[in-house]
C-alpha cells in the first residue's frame, strides 16, 4: 500500500504548502467528499453513461479519492485495512448464495 501512502504524503505536502490544514477538519473534509461526489454524479445528469467525458470523470474521481485519503489520514486510518474490513463485512451481509446477480439490499435478501 505504499502507493496510497505516497499519494497521501503528496496531498499533505500540497495542502501544507498552501497552509490549508486549517480548513481540513473532519466536518469540512466530509463535506468536500460529498460535494466532489456530487460533481462526479452531475456529469451523468441527463446523459447516457456512454456520453460522459472520461477525462471529466477522472478529474472528479480524483477529487473524491483525494479528500477521502485526507480524511483517512486525519483519523489515522490505514486505508488498506478499512477497505479490507468493509469487504469482509459486506461478504457477511451479502453472501454469494443469496446476493449473486441481485441488487437487493442485504436486509431484504
Amino acid at each position: 500500500m505504499s502507493d496510497i501512502n505516497d499519494l497521501t504524503k503528496m496531498l499533505l505536502q500540497f495542502r501544507d504548502d498552501r497552509d490549508w490544514n486549517q480548513f481540513h477538519n473532519a466536518k469540512d473534509l466530509a463535506i468536500a467528499v460529498s460535494v466532489e461526489a456530487n460533481e462526479l454524479l452531475e456529469l451523468f445528469l441527463w446523459k447516457s453513461p456512454d456520453d460522459v467525458n472520461p477525462d471529466k470523470i477522472k478529474e472528479e474521481l480524483a477529487d473524491v479519492i483525494s479528500f477521502a485519503l485526507l480524511m483517512a489520514e486525519k483519523y489515522g486510518f490505514d486505508v488498506k485495512n478499512i477497505v479490507l474490513d468493509k469487504i469482509a463485512l459486506n461478504g457477511i451481509k451479502y453472501p454469494i448464495e443469496k446476493a449473486k446477480g441481485r441488487a437487493t439490499k442485504y436486509d431484504e435478501l
